[in-house]
C-alpha cells in the first residue's frame, strides 16, 4: 500500500509550520518513506505572538484563533499544493497543530489548528487531535513520535528530537520507552532574540561564553528532572519557569546560552542513562530537529554521552529538519487503517492506541 501524505508539524520554538509531502509505502508490515517536498513557512510577527498567547486568551477567543489558525493552516496547505504541482496527488493531510495546554493529569491535552476548518479549506481529508485518546487513557500523550522512530527509523539504539522541547526515545528489544528531556531550542531562541538574533547559528554565540556553575546547579535541580518517567513537558516550563530563573543571573548573553546548552546536553546524558538499554557495546544516537543544526550543541551532547559508548549521528538535512513532520503523516496513515499509532510503553497509557481525528473535506 502506498499513501501521499502532507505531515504537518507546529514546534514550541514557533519557527514556522513545517509541510511535508510523504511517500510512505508498506509491504507485509515494513514501512519505508520517500520525502518528496518539504519546507517551512516562517510564521509572521502577528502569528506568533497570537500563538504566544493563546493560554491567556479568554474561552470564546480562544476557539475563535483555534478555527482562523486552522483556515490560516489550510490556505498554507493549499498554496503548498499548488506551487510544487501536487494537484490530485494527495490522499489525505496529518496535522498535529499547535500545543496551548497540555495537563496529561488532568486527562486533557489542546493544539490549535481546527481539523475542521484545514479540511474545509483543502478539500482533502484530514486526520488532527493526534494525542487526544492517549492522554484519555492516562496516557502522557508525549511524545509520541516513538511509533515513527520504529517504523521508518530504525537502526539506531536512540533518537534525540532538539526542537522547541528536547525528547529522548530508547529501545529495549522490542519495546519503545521516551520521554520529554528539557526545554530546549525555545529557551535558546528567546536568549538569542536579546541580542537580535532568531536563533544563535551553530551555537556560535553558545561557544563564545562560559558555563556559570551556580545557574547551571539550579536549572538541573529543577524538580521535574527528578520525577521518573513516563512523564511530559508544557511549553511554558521553559517560558514561564526556566527564562525567569536565567534571569536573575547576571551573565553576558553568551554566557547565559552556553549555560543552558552545558543543561541540555547534562539532562540528554541523565535522560541516557535512566532509559539505558542492555545492548553490549557501541550504541548509535540519531538527533533531528531544529538543534541538529546547532554544532556547537551537538559536540556539547556529544561529549556527554561518549563516555555512555553512545555515538551521536546527524541524518541527512531534509530528515533532520522535517522528522517530526514526516512522523506526523506515518501517524496519519496508521491512523486512515485504523492501526496503533501511540505506544503505551512510551505514555504510560493503559493501553495502545489509534489516535486522530478524521475530517472529511470532499463530499
Amino acid at each position: 500500500m502506498v499513501y501521499n501524505v502532507i505531515g504537518l508539524m507546529s514546534g514550541s520554538s514557533l519557527d514556522g509550520l513545517d509541510i511535508a509531502f510523504v511517500e510512505l509505502t508498506e509491504t507485509g508490515g515494513v514501512w519505508t518513506y520517500e520525502i518528496r517536498q518539504a519546507e517551512c513557512r516562517p510564521y509572521s510577527p502577528e502569528w506568533v505572538q497570537a500563538l504566544k498567547g493563546a493560554v491567556d486568551l479568554p474561552a470564546r477567543e480562544y476557539q475563535l484563533l483555534h478555527t482562523d489558525y486552522g483556515r490560516y493552516i489550510g490556505t498554507q496547505v493549499k498554496d503548498f499544493i499548488a506551487s510544487h504541482g501536487l494537484e490530485h496527488k494527495v490522499h489525505f493531510i496529518s496535522s498535529h497543530g499547535h500545543t496551548t495546554f497540555h495537563m496529561p493529569e488532568r486527562h486533557m491535552t489542546a493544539q490549535l489548528g481546527d481539523g475542521a476548518a484545514i479540511a474545509a479549506a483543502v478539500g482533502l481529508p484530514v486526520i488532527s487531535d493526534l494525542r487526544a485518546m492517549d492522554v484519555a487513557l492516562g496516557g502522557q500523550g508525549a511524545p509520541i513520535v516513538p511509533i515513527g522512530e520504529k517504523l521508518l527509523l530504525g537502526g539506531y539504539d536512540y533518537w534525540l528530537n532538539l526542537g522547541g522541547i528536547a525528547n529522548l526515545s530508547a529501545k529495549e528489544g522490542d519495546t519503545f520507552r521516551a520521554f520529554d528531556v528539557c526545554p530546549a531550542n525555545r529557551v535558546l531562541d528567546a536568549l538569542a532574540a536579546a541580542l537580535g538574533k532568531p536563533y544563535d547559528e551553530n551555537g556560535a554565540l553558545a561557544a563564545g561564553g562560559v558555563t556559570d556553575a551556580a545557574l547551571l546547579q539550579e536549572l538541573n535541580n529543577q524538580p521535574y528532572y527528578a520525577q521518573p518517567y513516563p512523564k511530559s513537558l508544557a511549553n511554558d516550563f521553559g517560558t514561564e519557569v526556566l527564562l525567569p530563573l536565567i534571569g536573575r543571573y547576571s551573565l553576558s548573553v553568551q554566557g547565559k546560552l552556553r549555560t543552558y546548552v552545558t543543561h541540555i546536553a547534562t539532562q540528554v546524558a541523565a535522560a541516557a542513562q535512566a532509559l539505558s538499554t542492555s545492548k553490549e557495546g557501541e550504541k548509535k544516537l540519531l538527533v533531528t530537529g531544529g538543534g541538529a543544526f546547532n554544532a556547537f550543541m551537538v559536540q556539547c551532547i556529544s561529549e556527554q554521552l561518549a563516555p555512555l559508548g553512545i555515538t551521536v549521528l546527524v541524518p541527512d538535512g531534509q530528515t533532520a529538519a522535517y522528522k517530526e513532520a514526516l512522523i506526523m503523516a506515518l501517524i496519519g496513515a496508521l491512523r486512515w487503517r485504523q492501526q496503533v499509532n501511540v505506544l503505551a510503553s512510551v505514555t504510560g497509557a493503559s493501553r495502545d492506541s489509534v489516535n486522530g481525528a478524521l475530517w472529511l473535506g470532499e463530499s
